[in-house]
């Protein structure tokens, strides 16, 4: 997950105000959202997994119907 990625991003951002770099500064922002879009994928990829069990369980029910037919 992308917890590393946003804690280190933060350390960068206090690091940068601390000693008024606006680059490491700026380099923190962009790590922290790269921690957090990789949450963000995580989350979706959670989604589309389920959604691929549902459809299997559906398609397995609508077989076992057919079968009863």
């Amino acid at each position: 997950m992308g917890i590393t990625d946003k804690i280190t991003g933060k350390a960068k951002q206090a690091i940068g105000d601390i000693t008024g770099d606006d680059d490491t500064h700026r380099e923190g922002q962009k790590e922290e959202l790269k921690g957090e879009k990789k949450d963000q994928l995580a989350r979706e990829d959670e989604r589309a997994e389920r959604a691929d069990e549902r459809a299997d369980d559906k398609a397995k029910e609508v077989a076992d119907l057919e079968r009863q037919t």
